[in-house]
Order: C-alpha cells, then structure tokens, then sequence
C-alpha cells in the first residue's frame, strides 16, 4: 500500500454524533492504537468533522455523509487499512452506509478490518446483500458479543466471525468525578443512583416512551424513599436530557433528582459514574461505566445488546422497559441494594473477563497492521553492517 514509512489507518464508525457511548469507544481504540503502533497515521471518518477535530486534535479527520465516491476515494487511497467501527452499526438502513465506503476501500484495494460491531436488527435484504458482499472479502471481522455474530450468520455471511466484547470497556477512569458533580450543584454526603434514559428513536423504535417514563417515575420515587436516595439521570446524548426532565415531571420526589446538563468526555462520565452507589439504566455503556466503576447495577433492556450485556456481566434483567413491569423492577431494585457486596465482587469478576477480550480486539488489530503494514525499522538500534575482509 505505498510508501511503508508512511502507515496511515482509516477509522469509521458512529464518530462525531455526539454520543458518549461512541465516543468512548473511538477513545479507547485510538489509545490502543497510540500505545502498539506509535508510528501510524489515523484518518477519521466523521459525521461532524467540527465536533471530531476539536474531541481529538491529534487526528486527522473528513466529513464522509454526503460526500461523492470520487472525492471520498482520494481519502481512501491513502490507507494502509480501513477499520470499520467499533459500535452497533450494522443495522437496518444504516449498515449499508457504512458498507459502501468500506466496499469502495476494498475495491480500490485497502483492506478492511471490523472492529468489535454490533449488528442488529439486520431484516432489510438490501442491508443482508452488503453484509453478505463486504464482510465477506473482508480481512477479519470481529463482534462484541454473540447476539451480534448471530445476526451476521442470519444475514447469510457464511465466514468466520470472532466475538471479543466492546472497546469502551478498555477506557480508564481519573479522579474529576466529584468535582463535576459539585459543579452541577448535586449534593454532597448523601446516597446517589445513576439513572440513564433514552430516546426511542431508530435502535429502540418499539420504546414507549410515555410508559418508560412512568416506569422509571416509580423508580425514582422508590429510590428516593425506600434508599433515601438523590437520582442523578447521567445524559449519553443531549436528546437524553429532555428525557430525563419527562421522567422527573412524573416523579412525586421530583426535588430528589438532578439531571446532569454538561457535555463531558467519556473518561469524565465514568468519573461522574464512579461517585454513584448504584446504577439502573438502558444506555448500553451507562451500563459498561458502571461495570468498570464496580458498582451495582440493573440494566433495563430496551434492546437485544443491552440484554446480551446483562447476561455477560451477570446482572438481572426484565425483558422489555413498560409500565406493567413496575413490580417485578422495585422488587429488583430491593434486590440488588440488599445483595450489593456480592453482586459487586460477582460483577468485577465478569467485567475483568469482558476486559480481556476487548484487549484482544485491539490486539488483533496491531498482529493485522504488523503483517499488512510492518513498523519501520529503527535504524539507530539495528546491527551495524560488517564488511568482508576478503
């Protein structure tokens, strides 16, 4: 692919929407990249090209939506590789955006490494096409979990898949969560529940949203009577916000509540996370947070990989986010606060596990890049040359 000194890597992804979620993971593969191959160039892929240059300003980014395949092509030609996430993005409608500038890289002769995706729901046959045609070609693909293997294989890809578990669980938490906190005035000396929420939008189109809204009302109001507790609502997208202010509006403690208004890193976010005692929540890596933070948590599926992350952490969870489950999640909520020091050590142990294999994503991406693009040699440490004396 060129000039070998000159290694530049492609990453695409959700990048630059502004979610946490996506943004933590694009934090830690970049890290991962930084720390194995010092020596590579990274082009992102960006849907906000502002957004993306000024959260990493060591990266190179380019505006991808609405770009012909000409102008997209000359960005292309510079890879040494493509790496096609992580996240959930393969799915209906959306997956074959993403695999048509993937497909373009192959075709121009890039190779294309998936990065722990998610994929599902995968129904549209235009999107299953693509599946089947770029993944297929593809140098390796690897999923975060096996709800999403199993989407590909029902999609008709027929190749190797390896499940390894999502990036963002390699990210490493520093010590501003307090700080943060008092800044958006929550109160100190007293229990805090981390609550996330969600919008229904395209990956939770069946959500009803009045419904979850009085669900998590209750919620509330039984944390802040039966713990004595402050519900902190943690937004991983700004939509979140006006979710949290539903929520709250239902709520009969209403003042024992406080929703979270600043845009934060994904390292402050699980700062803020690590000042919580307990986490309920539908936001996939509000859930992952918590896990590396090491407190109890209940995940609240909304979807499929929220569900898959329950099982794999080992936490309980209710199918489904409706008003009639309101019972059976106070009662689980009592469950789990009274259960709380076995299920943090239960949880800490799953989450160590989960931890190794995202580190086995990313080392699967440096054995890819040393055989694809090889480092340069260090010339100042290779053995000097001996001449005969004939």
């Amino acid at each position: 692919m060129g000039d070998r000194s000159d290694v530049t890597v492609g990453v695409l992804g959700s990048y630059g929407g502004c979610n946490v979620g996506d943004e933590a993971i694009l934090t830690a593969l970049l890290d991962s990249l930084r720390l194995g191959r010092p020596d590579v160039r990274v082009l992102l892929f960006s849907r906000n090209p502002a957004y993306s240059r000024q959260a990493h300003p060591d990266v190179e980014v380019v505006g991808w939506e609405g770009v012909c395949r000409d102008r997209i092509s000359e960005h292309l030609r510079r890879l040494s590789a493509l790496v096609l996430g992580g996240g959930g993005i393969l799915y209906n409608t959306e997956a074959r955006r993403y695999l048509r500038l993937a497909r373009t890289a192959q075709d121009l002769g890039v190779p294309v490494f998936v990065y722990a995706v998610g994929a599902g729901p995968l129904t549209d046959e235009a999107d299953c096409a693509w599946i089947r045609t770029t993944l297929s070609d593809a140098a390796e693909v690897t999923v975060r979990d096996e709800e999403s293997q199993l989407v590909l294989e029902e999609a008709g890809l027929a190749r190797p898949v390896s499940v390894t578990a999502d990036p963002a669980l390699l990210l490493e938490p520093g010590d501003t969560g307090l700080e943060l906190l008092r800044a958006e005035a929550v109160p100190a000396g007293v229990r805090l529940v981390g609550m996330s929420v969600r919008e229904p939008g395209r990956a939770a189109e069946h959500l009803d949203e009045e419904g979850y809204h009085h669900l998590l009302a209750n919620v509330g109001d039984f944390l802040a009577h039966r713990l004595d507790a402050h519900v902190v609502f943690v937004p991983m997208e700004r939509d979140d916000i006006r979710h949290a202010h539903a929520v709250v509006s239902h709520m009969i403690n209403a003042d024992r509540s406080h929703v979270l208004h600043g845009a934060y890193r994904p390292q402050q976010v699980l700062d803020i996370v690590k000042q919580l005692d307990l986490a309920i929540g539908m936001r996939l890596h509000f859930l992952i947070f918590a896990a590396l933070a090491g407190i109890p948590l209940l995940p609240l599926p909304y979807a499929g990989k929220v569900f898959d992350f329950a099982q794999q952490i080992g936490a309980p969870a209710l199918r489904g986010v409706v008003r009639e489950a309101t019972g059976p999640l106070l009662a689980e909520v009592d469950r789990l606060w009274d259960e709380r020091p076995t299920r943090v050590a239960h949880i800490a142990t799953r989450t160590a596990s989960m931890k190794l294999r995202a580190a086995e994503t990313a080392d699967r991406l440096l054995t890819f890049l040393d055989y694809t693009a090889p480092r340069p040699l260090d010339h100042s440490t290779a053995p000097a040359a001996v001449s005969g004396t004939g």
